[in-house]
């Protein structure tokens, strides 16, 4: 009975386990779509279609479709629970609707059009968490790494521990290195005991009259935003100037 049982959850975890990759193959997929038709569409490229539109000259943003991808996979998923191979293709569904709706993340935030200006980068961001979150998860790590950890008391320590050490990575700006210190502590740790962005909280609280902390931040991220930004405008598209 114990090695049913046991085949039974490994056969479970692997199935999750492939869907995960294919949500997450899904998600990029469409998030480089949606980022390349908006780049021809701003190129004015002839031989695409553009945008799509109504025939008042309403513009449906590709967030819409999104939306409802999420919707239909979330409501077969649970009303269905089906087996292989439709789980996956309900996950390449959801994958699909979570690239195409993140990709506007800045503009469902904001509730208006800034997806070519500075603040759209947000999008760019929000994809990248998103990504490294949904990897973890499908490589199998568990949140806070506490499944060795003994007794409940040992549980509550490690977790409040590297609970606490994840908000200051994100509150010195750092929020990638904060999601994935939920997972791995040791990343968590760097981020809390270096440096914060400047602009950030922890910088803005902290900083304000330790003059050679925040020049040493400041010249820190203009070493660093330079080769970040030549990746997003690849990646993205550059915003336009202000």
């Amino acid at each position: 009975m114990a090695v049913g049982l046991d085949l039974d959850f490994t056969t479970r975890v692997g199935a999750g386990q492939r869907s995960g990759f294919v949500l997450l193959t899904a998600l990029l997929l469409a998030f480089l779509f949606a980022r390349t038709s908006a780049r021809l569409v701003r190129g004015n490229v002839r031989w695409f279609p553009g945008n799509v539109q109504t025939a008042g000259g309403l513009h449906i943003h590709h967030m819409v479709w999104g939306i409802f991808a999420l919707l239909i996979a979330g409501f077969l998923q649970f009303a269905l629970n089906p087996g292989e191979p439709w789980i996956e293709v309900l996950a390449a569904l959801f994958g699909i609707g979570a690239g195409l709706t993140l990709d506007e993340f800045a503009l469902w935030l904001r509730l208006e059009d800034v997806y070519w200006s500075q603040e759209g980068r947000e999008s760019v961001d929000a994809v990248v968490i998103a990504l490294v979150f949904g990897g973890l998860v499908a490589f199998g790590l568990s949140p806070f790494d506490i499944e060795g950890a003994g007794s409940w008391t040992a549980v509550v320590v490690v977790a409040a521990a590297d609970a606490t050490l994840c908000v200051m990575a994100v509150l010195k700006g750092k929020l990638v290195t904060g999601v994935v210190g939920v997972f791995v502590p040791p990343v968590a740790l760097v981020g809390a005991i270096r440096l914060a962005k400047p602009g950030s909280h922890w910088a803005r609280r902290r900083y304000a009259g330790d003059a050679v902390k925040s020049e040493r931040a400041l010249a820190r991220r203009q070493k660093r935003e330079g080769l970040r930004t030549r990746v997003r405008d690849f990646v993205a598209g550059a915003p336009d100037a202000p």
